[in-house]
This record gives structure tokens, sequence and C-alpha cells, in this order.
């Protein structure tokens, strides 16, 4: 839960008030999520950050919202002709940031990659001399996806 992070990082820095970060809650949630605020502010009115930090992570961080996160990063195979390499790899990111929370962006970077297919993973492989940054991976992952569908197009 990278927001969460965020928001204690600016109240660190800034100093803001705990009221000024509950009072903005509510931008930050969509659809069920939204809901569920609604209801709980509903139900408790005015709390500090801290409670309501407690309350999100008490609702999502769970076993079943681990559950999901892994099978989404487990089910989600890139397609070169239909999906878009930088979306996809930030969003693999993300999952397994939300699961690992302390894993170095190597280890996440090489979870990612083995996920890839045998070819497409070679391909980036080759061209990514170690360290790289997730940049650098995504550049190499775009650079051939652009390629294989040019010559796709030839064929």
């Amino acid at each position: 839960m990278e927001f969460m992070k965020t928001i204690d990082m600016f109240k660190e820095d800034f100093n803001i008030p705990y009221e000024y970060i509950s009072a903005r809650l509510n931008s930050l949630f969509t659809k069920s999520g939204k809901e569920w605020y609604y209801k709980m502010r509903q139900d408790h009115s005015k709390h500090s950050w801290t409670w309501w930090k407690e309350q999100i992570i008490s609702k999502w961080e769970n076993d079943s919202w681990r559950f999901k996160i892994e099978n989404y990063f487990e089910e989600a195979i890139f397609n070169i002709e239909r999906d878009r390499p930088m979306s996809c790899f930030l969003k693999q990111k993300d999952r397994l940031t939300a699961l690992h929370p302390d894993m170095s962006e190597t280890m996440v970077n090489k979870t990612i990659l083995r996920e890839c297919s045998g070819d497409l993973e070679h391909a980036i492989r080759s061209r990514c001399m170690e360290p790289c940054s997730t940049e650098d991976y995504i550049n190499a992952m775009e650079d051939i996806t652009s390629r294989t569908k040019y010559l796709l197009k030839l064929i």
C-alpha cells in the first residue's frame, strides 16, 4: 500500500496535520474503496490518520487480498501484440512491491523477468547488463516489442 508510505512521508517532511490528511482520504479511494470510506466515516466520525491507517490495513492487507494479488501477478502473461510494455511491467512491479515491500528493485525486476516467456526474457537480459534499473528493462522491452510488431506486419 504505497500511498500510505507517501502520506507518512508528507506528514513527516511537511508536518501536515492529521486532520488535513484524514479530510483528503475520500479523494484517494475509488469505487468500493470510496463506499467503504464513506460508511466508516459515517459510523465512526472523525479520527486521526493513525486510526485510518489501521483500518485500511485490516480491511485490505489480509490473506485474501494477498492471495488475490499473487494470483494477478502469476496470471498476468505479457502479450506482445496486445499489452504495452511499460504499463504491464509497472503493474507487475506494483503488485510485487505490495506483496514484498522490502524486496530490492533488482529482485523485483528479476522476478518480473522470470514471468516473461523464455524468448522475451532472453532478449531483455541480452540487452540489459547488470546492474539495470526498472527503466532500462522497460526500454529494452519496448524496443523488443516494437521491433517484433514491425516484423510481424511484414510477414
